[in-house]
């Protein structure tokens, strides 16, 4: 029997939801059914649309500004009747040392990938409280907020706090509310030259996973569509890890076995959300 993802009727609101993993997320929620609007800070180049050509709406926003998240989701609600998903995508950060970094700078970087969502879910919790249905916000976490992440480390600070922020809302929102995490291991978006370089180093750095390659954004929105969805109704404070296994451990280079893909040299991962102002 087919297991299909059915979430017609439903609405949602994906943050940075127009480039990079964000775009691949409202684009499976377009495939599913949903309404989408996708929030951002820029609007996106050109529409992102699913395959039946659906287009998701855009809403311009700062997701720093808890006011202006409110009066947001307000506009969705009235516009569309309701808000089903929340997928808190926005995020990110500039590769730098914490020795070379200022409070101010550490500060933004938090600010954008633990506070922004912590408001944005209360902002959704406002609405998703009053609906019959309830709602199902997934946070978009990180693999650096598993491990040690050197040249990010307030970013994977921030994303620790926000799988722990997630676990919690779940127990207190529950059960009209599902909160659940997906963790992110690296993703190949259109910005991935920033962090890998060329092609040949995006390779590179895909043979260091287990599955040999980075991830696609819509790999990512598909899992984030069945998360939200019917199917996984009894799923909530889960930590989902979509990174194709993760990371090759050092130690196996180390002894000289050659289990697994060889090892390459690359720079600290972002999942190339939406950027944080350096």
């Amino acid at each position: 029997m087919a297991i299909g993802i059915d979430l017609s009727g439903r609405v949602a609101v994906v943050t940075g939801g127009t480039r990079g993993v964000g775009a691949g997320i409202a684009r499976a929620l377009l495939v599913a059914g949903a309404t989408v609007v996708a929030a951002a800070r820029r609007a996106p180049e050109r529409p992102v649309e699913g395959a039946d050509g659906r287009a998701a709406a855009f809403e311009p926003l700062d997701v720093r500004d808890p006011y202006a998240v409110t009066a947001c989701f307000a506009r969705v609600r009235d516009r569309y009747g309701s808000l089903d998903i929340l997928v808190n995508n926005a995020g990110g950060t500039p590769y730098r040392l914490l020795a070379d970094s200022t409070p101010q700078q550490t500060a933004r970087v938090i600010e954008l990938n633990l506070v922004a969502p912590l408001t944005a879910s209360l902002a959704a919790r406002a609405v998703m409280a009053d609906q019959p249905t309830g709602g199902s916000i997934i946070m978009i976490g990180s693999v650096s907020g598993t491990r040690p992440s050197p040249g990010t480390a307030a970013y994977g600070a921030a994303k620790a706090g926000l799988e722990n922020l997630a676990r919690t809302l779940a127990v207190e929102w529950a059960p009209h509310i599902r909160v659940n995490t997906l963790v992110l291991g690296m993703v190949h978006t259109e910005r991935s030259h920033l962090h890998y370089g060329d092609a040949a180093g995006v390779a590179a750095v895909g043979r260091t996973v287990p599955l040999g390659r980075l991830a696609t954004p819509d790999e990512i929105g598909e899992v984030c569509a069945f998360l939200a969805g019917d199917r996984c109704g009894y799923v909530t404070g889960a930590s989902l890890a979509v990174h194709g296994g993760g990371e090759r451990p050092a130690f196996l280079d180390a002894a000289g076995t050659q289990s697994g893909p060889p090892p390459t040299s690359r720079t600290p991962a972002t999942t190339d959300q939406e950027d944080a102002d350096d």
